[in-house]
């Protein structure tokens, strides 16, 4: 089967490639899906596409160069080996699958049934999700907390509007202006603006002095991570949302102290850390967390479709990527589109 799919083949270089994929030799657990649509995480995919990602460089690792990039697919069930347990032919699954006119899948690695009548492009961006709902798995909330997101990309914007949906009062941070405003629009409620110095002093206001219980990196910045912890109320939680990749040169122990001396908790929340699937009673799985956000997207609890501004055929990923780098006003989330997604037109 003679396919396309898109590769990163150097520091700012990416292709759409032709291919061939052996349909007829699924494995037990594989199953074979055509893509109708993917979405581009500009995390990770943009740290990896200009080289801020050191391991990209490193032989051997899951991205180095050349890397075929994507993690966020919805498609059509077209074939299934013996043993597929999770999916049928004929199916509409949410995978973690890359950019790619068809993909060979192995089951193990998540399947989640696509909600019928949900547009293919809205249910691949809910990958975003994915990652923001995170922070609801790992981080301990009690009453109704004062919350601070830094970072109002597609994930802090997902991020607080999860932490607004359990109750607590989040506080959005940015200093782009247009991210504010979008994240107002999607509902959230506090947002502040400026330097560091400005923010901080607009979330204290906001907090009557005693600052956030649970500060959120959602930028995956070390400077970020110390505002942040600034910012934390003592006994609070500073969530690392986002994964640091570029080296910061600060004062350590002033971080340190400041955890140390106001007994705050830092915790990690990579989503890779979770089972793929509930293995042990009720426990939060990706496979559960991603049935919750196709949950609040069917009733409403969620909005996604603001930040979805651009649907491009697989072959502008050239334009895709250089837009979601150097015009992130204007493209805010981008989805590709292979076959039969409708998605949005822009």
């Amino acid at each position: 089967m003679n396919i396309r799919q898109v590769v990163v083949t150097g520091q700012n270089e990416v292709e759409l490639q032709r291919a061939t994929l052996d349909a007829d030799a699924l494995k037990p657990g594989d199953l074979l899906i055509e893509t109708e649509a993917t979405f581009i995480s500009a995390g990770t995919e943009l740290a990896n596409y200009t080289g801020r990602e050191p391991r990209v460089f490193q032989p051997g690792q899951w991205c180095t160069y050349p890397w075929r990039s994507g993690y966020a697919n919805v498609g059509i069930v077209r074939a299934v080996g013996p043993e597929v347990k999770r999916a049928a032919v004929g199916d509409r699954v949410f995978t973690y699958a890359t950019h790619a006119s068809h993909v060979v899948y192995n089951e193990k690695r998540l399947v989640v049934p696509a909600p019928e009548g949900m547009d293919p492009v809205v249910a691949a961006a809910s990958r975003m999700a994915g990652v923001a709902f995170t922070v609801l798995v790992v981080s301990e909330i009690h009453d109704n907390p004062w919350v601070a997101v830094f970072g109002l990309g597609m994930v802090g914007n997902l991020a607080a509007q999860a932490l607004q949906g359990r109750g607590c009062r989040v506080i959005g941070v940015d200093p782009v202006g247009f991210r504010r405003d979008l994240a107002r629009r999607c509902g959230v409620e506090y947002t502040v603006g400026g330097d560091e110095a400005e923010a901080h002093a607009q979330i204290m206001q906001l907090t009557g002095g005693e600052g956030v219980q649970i500060a959120v990196d959602a930028v995956g910045h070390s400077a970020v991570v110390m505002q942040a912890a600034k910012a934390t109320a003592k006994f609070g939680q500073v969530v690392l949302l986002g994964s640091p990749r570029v080296p910061v040169e600060a004062n350590l122990t002033e971080l340190l102290s400041n955890v140390h001396l106001g007994m705050k908790t830092v915790r990690g929340a990579l989503e890779w850390s979770l089972p793929m699937y509930s293995d042990v009673g009720n426990r939060m799985s990706q496979a559960s967390k991603q049935a919750m956000i196709f949950d609040w997207l069917a009733r409403g609890k969620l909005a996604l479709e603001p930040l979805i501004s651009h649907c491009l055929p697989p072959e502008q990923i050239k334009t895709a990527y250089e837009g979601l780098l150097r015009q992130p006003e204007t493209y805010t989330g981008v989805a590709l589109v292979w076959s039969g997604a409708a998605g949005k037109t822009v």
